[in-house]
């Protein structure tokens, strides 16, 4: 049986170096950066991302409240997470590239399946375009970050 299933990434410009960036990738630096951001730690030894970390986070956009798992960490260049809840699994890769500008290539890969016929109707409703606008806010924001050490305000 094959469920619906979307494959899609991003790739954004970032203003720091991949020792800059990739800490950041983490659920628990993400409150310093991203907004909205919350989770719940459910098992780290470090306190930070790190292999087999695991984390909840729920954000009713993106469905039921979903469990995370840090499934590849390859520090400094990259971090892969599976993402599921009850409707659909999210196999999230971030892959990291130094530019000799001094700057980080990011490219934000997600393979989402659909895990039951709802979640297949879940995964039809997604969209490219907000994708790609979600994906541009988080390269706004990292990049606000990177700059002033601050988190952007968001309207």
């Amino acid at each position: 049986m094959k469920r619906n299933r979307k494959i899609r990434s991003y790739t954004m410009d970032i203003h720091g170096t991949l020792d800059d960036v990739f800490p950041l990738l983490c659920p628990v630096r993400e409150y310093d950066w991203m907004q909205p951001w919350q989770c719940e730690m459910i098992y780290t030894d470090s306190n930070a991302a790190e292999l087999d970390c695991v984390f909840k986070t729920n954000f009713p956009d993106d469905g039921p409240e979903d469990t995370w798992v840090v499934s590849t960490y390859e520090p400094p260049d990259y971090i892969e997470f599976v993402r599921i809840n009850s409707l659909r699994s999210i196999r999230y890769s971030i892959t990291l590239i130094q530019q000799e500008n001094g700057t980080t290539q990011a490219t934000w890969s997600q393979v989402i399946t659909g895990l039951s016929s709802e979640g297949d109707i879940f995964v039809a409703g997604l969209t490219d375009e907000a994708f790609h606008g979600r994906m541009k806010i988080l390269q706004n924001m990292i990049n606000h970050y990177l700059k002033t050490g601050e988190m952007m305000e968001v309207m």
